[in-house]
């Protein structure tokens, strides 16, 4: 790799990362091939398909979750079970140490970071490398994920340029190549020195006890089959009922995601490979909590696409890195308080305009604006404590409201305080902290009523 003159500030200059300047542009590109893939097919009707079986599947989640444990133990597999985050990390944990394995390689898993799995390891002393290049290149910074498809869409070439210097000692380049090429180097010899191979689940299929992972890069091929035992992370809602639902998945995921009309690689495992060992660890972690909650469970349809980050306005303005944790965007919003509790998330159902975009977007229809404006109204009844003034206020705000002269007052009013601040006037003590943060708009010199009956 040739070295430029002039390199950027040190990677840890990127622990708090900022949205990049091409972010909306990125975004932007991948709603546009998805656009170009929706009409390659007949994407309502899938959507409507997808929908339905993921309605089934939720609906009937024990009894699928059994069927796909029986198929898969009679292939060779083995299939454990754990209710909390913890008791998956301890699993993989207990799995590691019985195979005497000290560094475990890994594909691509959001479960693996939504349960903090690398540090989980590290603490136990086994070394956890990433080998998805955008899972590596955060893991290097020190960063989580910015995006469920691109993790590391918040940082340039420049960025990945500057860590790989400070970070694996090569000198500077911000050549695409020259990147690719380094992190493959480094990459390569790690599948050969770990004692497991960690995949996440993107489908599994109860009827034949499949387990499908998608990807483009060949890394999760390679993490599961060269490690001599193969670890499979799996949240409850993965499973669909039949193998042969599987194609309505596959061609919504990609074409949603990158707007490819399918993934470069879909690996379809069926049991343990000969010598070898399968572990499939089933994961609750909160996710049974939004299955009792009829007006949310349809969060639990959700492929983890990234369409719905695509096209919200929050996302684009905030990035990844603003929501805190492993989930982002819309999506984010909605099931980050469902499983760390609405008191640790409280204000992620607020980021949202509830333009209705990310529903639009959704290839299996998930209706994620109303669980917005549901989960708001959660927020305030089971985590907020008003005053005694603001019932009152909120009381006298309903009582303007539903009668139209004591409105007519209140505007009045309101448009007399307006037009004295925005004339130098102090403002209302109640108002002052809401002004703080925001820019009055000019005030019109009438009122459209007014204008209009003047020309009635």
């Amino acid at each position: 790799m040739a070295a430029q003159p002039h390199a950027p500030a040190a990677a840890s200059s990127f622990a708090r990362p900022q949205p990049s300047e091409s972010l909306a542009a990125t975004l932007q590109r991948s709603v546009d091939l998805k656009r170009t893939a929706e009409d390659q097919v007949d994407w309502a009707n899938l959507r409507q398909r997808a929908h339905a079986i993921k309605k089934y599947t939720i609906e009937h989640l024990d009894t699928v979750l059994l069927e796909f444990e029986q198929s898969l133990r009679a292939r060779g597999g083995t299939v454990l079970w754990a209710a909390t985050r913890e008791e998956a990390v301890a699993h993989v944990r207990d799995i590691c140490r019985r195979h005497g394995a000290t560094s475990v390689v890994k594909g691509k898993s959001m479960l693996s970071e939504e349960i903090e799995l690398n540090a989980g390891l590290n603490r136990a002393g086994i070394a956890a490398v990433e080998s998805d290049l955008g899972e590596f290149i955060v893991q290097l910074a020190g960063q989580r994920p910015s995006h469920i498809v691109g993790p590391a869409l918040h940082l340039n070439r420049r960025d990945v340029g500057t860590i790989f210097a400070e970070k694996l000692g090569l000198p500077f380049s911000d050549d695409p190549q020259a990147l690719m090429t380094a992190a493959r180097l480094h990459l390569r010899r790690r599948y050969f020195e770990a004692g497991i191979g960690i995949t996440g689940v993107n489908f599994a299929a109860a009827d034949t006890g499949t387990i499908v992972v998608v990807e483009n890069e060949g890394n999760g091929g390679l993490s599961a089959s060269i490690p001599p035992v193969h670890v499979c992370l799996m949240g409850i809602e993965k499973v669909i009922p039949r193998l042969a639902d599987l194609p309505v998945f596959l061609r919504l995921l990609a074409r949603a995601g990158t707007g490819q009309k399918l993934t470069t690689y879909t690996h379809y495992f069926l049991g343990p490979e000969d010598g070898k060992q399968l572990y499939c660890i089933l994961i609750d972690a909160g996710r049974t909590r939004i299955l009792a909650d009829r007006r949310l469970r349809e969060s639990l349809f959700c492929i983890r696409c990234g369409a719905c980050l695509n096209v919200c306005p929050v996302y684009r303005r905030a990035g990844g890195w603003a929501y805190g944790s492993a989930y982002s965007g819309p999506i984010g919003a909605v099931v980050t308080p469902l499983l760390e509790g609405l008191s640790a998330a409280a204000q992620l159902p607020f980021a949202s305009t509830l333009c209705g975009a990310c529903k639009q977007e959704c290839p299996v229809d998930i209706d994620l604006p109303h669980q917005l404006a549901y989960l708001r109204q959660r927020v305030v009844e089971e985590t907020v404590q008003p005053d005694a003034a603001e019932r009152s206020l909120m009381r006298a705000f309903a009582f303007c409201m539903q009668r139209l002269w004591t409105y007519g007052i209140a505007f009045a009013i309101v448009r007399w305080i307006l037009r004295r601040v925005a004339h130098g006037g102090k403002p209302p003590a109640a108002l002052a902290p809401w002004l703080r943060a925001r820019t009055l708009p000019a005030i019109p010199p009438e009122t459209f009523k007014s204008w209009w009956k003047k020309r009635r």
